[in-house]
């Protein structure tokens, strides 16, 4: 199945369905569908061929939402841009790319004229909104006279549909090139534990250029659902439309539900019995956030393991075991449920032999999700995918009932005195602690053990605590190799867009000077 096949459907069969609301905007399954269709002329009409990557550099937007689609139906390839990295680094990417066609908000023009001499590929830029700039074409104008009738090009699903860069949390980030089967086999995973009636609402509020809400509004239009956009993260915003807007299905990394539970007062008054679930993933969630999260929205949680380079998920913790976990088997919250279908989940050794139940080693998969690899890094490709398995870089276990458990990421182990200390096994004793509502656990060097435990903490607004009460705790709940031995208070934790707290940057200090950065 091609990505716009089932919009096509849709389109014809349910017309008059809202496909998506923004503000006072909205657009049914057949208005969207003839801009779409517009859209994918023009890109045709500029002379970009099948298989050239474009850019958008924009917020969430309802051209945002036409983009991909478009694309698809055009045969080019969108590579979109996280508008909060620096210029520096949007120059990297579509240079790497070799993007042809660069889209942006008007609000983003000014600093894409800046750099422009440094875009070694672009030949043609659309601002969307009044432009007056020299070089640039208006959106609307661009589209306005090109037909609405699909283009009749020939589109195979093994052909690519987008390029996603990840995160770059080290180093210069890699595109991850997908194709039409991966995305929408993922869809069809999905779909069978993310049932939906036509017409329900989905909110959108993750940035469009990242995975999760790219495939948050895919798998709503999927099933013929509505789109309830917000163009950027604010908390109360996000509680009045789940409360006010008849919305049925969100989807929430832990810091936007963590900031709508501390930063809006009056969220214990709200209405959310239109509210069914709440799908969150990206970094871990504690205990006592579920709780408060589940008691305050009284609606179903799912949490979904993947990554970018996976299309988005490998497996779901769907809704029965967080309610197990909550009446009495708390150890499910640190599980990232099972496969999703047609999947396969291995823990392996470093020479990829399989590991015993309950043992720790790294996370690989298989099924149709996976990407095609990363865009021009053949010798990354053969070691990512070799075998035909997509090495995710994690480390984890799965136990008797085919749960998996992700311990950390295998390069951010700590090794302190020959032991191996996985973070996320101290983080996930933190955040019992009260009063800390975000922790982090980094290695920093020490002549005796290599590297010992050092815990960074954020503390709800009000509350105190000091390092030996932490560790304390700590220590009656690890063993001693795995305690920490200093603990960092701060205000907030540096994250990446997808949500990810930027370790390295936590370690950065510690090892100023260190020729080597583990122990």
């Amino acid at each position: 199945m091609r990505l716009f096949d089932f919009f096509d459907y849709y389109a014809q069969e349910f017309g008059h369905t809202e496909y998506v609301i923004y503000g006072k905007k909205a657009l049914t399954y057949h208005q969207a569908w003839l801009a779409i269709n517009k859209l994918a002329n023009a890109f045709i009409s500029s002379g970009l061929k099948v298989g050239d990557r474009i850019s958008i550099l924009s917020k969430n937007s309802i051209e945002y939402l036409l983009f991909y689609y478009a694309a698809a139906k055009a045969g080019v390839v969108p590579v979109p841009l996280n508008f909060r990295l620096s210029p520096k680094e949007w120059v990297y990417i579509i240079n790497d790319a070799e993007v042809k066609l660069l889209l942006t908000s008007a609000f983003y023009q000014e600093a894409i004229e800046n750099i422009k001499g440094e875009l070694a590929t672009v030949t043609q830029y659309i601002a969307i909104g009044s432009t007056e700039k020299q070089g640039w074409g208006d959106y609307h104008s661009w589209i306005e006279n090109e037909p609405i009738t699909p283009p009749s090009l020939v589109i195979t699903d093994d052909q690519d549909v987008y390029q996603m860069y990840t995160s770059g949390t080290t180093g210069h980030p890699k595109g991850a090139i997908l194709s039409h089967h991966a995305v929408t086999s993922n869809l069809s995973q999905m779909s069978s534990f993310m049932e939906a009636q036509r017409g329900e609402r989905f909110l959108i509020v993750a940035p469009l250029y990242h995975a999760a809400a790219v495939l948050g509004s895919f798998i709503c239009a999927f099933q013929c659902g509505t789109i309830y956009l917000q163009e950027d993260f604010i908390p109360s915003e996000v509680v009045r439309a789940l409360s006010e807007e008849k919305v049925s299905r969100a989807g929430l990394v832990p810091a936007m539900i963590q900031a709508c539970l501390t930063y809006v007062p009056d969220i214990a008054k709200r209405d959310f019995s239109a509210l069914k679930s709440i799908v969150y993933g990206a970094s871990p969630i504690s205990e006592s956030t579920l709780r408060n999260a589940i008691e305050i929205f009284k609606c179903d949680f799912i949490q979904i393991y993947g990554m970018t380079e996976t299309t988005v998920a490998l497996t779901a913790l769907l809704a029965k075991p967080h309610r197990e976990a909550l009446e009495g088997n708390p150890s499910l919250l640190l599980a990232a449920g099972r496969a999703v279908p047609n999947t396969e989940i291995r823990i392996v050794d470093s020479q990829d032999n399989d590991l015993p139940m309950g043992a720790t080693g790294e996370i690989i998969a298989r099924g149709p999700q996976l990407m095609k690899g990363y865009w021009k890094k053949d010798e990354e490709n053969k070691e990512t995918l070799r075998g035909g398995w997509m090495h995710t870089g994690d480390a984890g276990y799965i136990d008797k009932d085919g749960f998996l458990y992700v311990q950390d990421r295998v390069k951010d182990m700590i090794i302190s005195g020959g032991e191996n200390v996985y973070p996320r096994t101290v983080e996930d004793v933190l955040f019992q602690y009260p009063g800390i509502i975000d922790a982090a656990v980094i290695g920093v060097p020490d002549e005796k053990w290599g590297e010992t435990v050092k815990a960074i903490v954020v503390l709800r607004k009000g509350e105190t605590a000091n390092q030996e009460e932490v560790i304390k705790f700590c220590r009656e709940r690890l063993g001693g190799f795995e305690c920490p031995t200093s603990v960092d208070f701060v205000e907030m934790l540096p994250r990446n867009p997808s949500g990810k707290v930027l370790k390295r940057e936590l370690r950065e200090p510690f090892w100023v000077g260190y020729k080597r950065r583990v122990s």
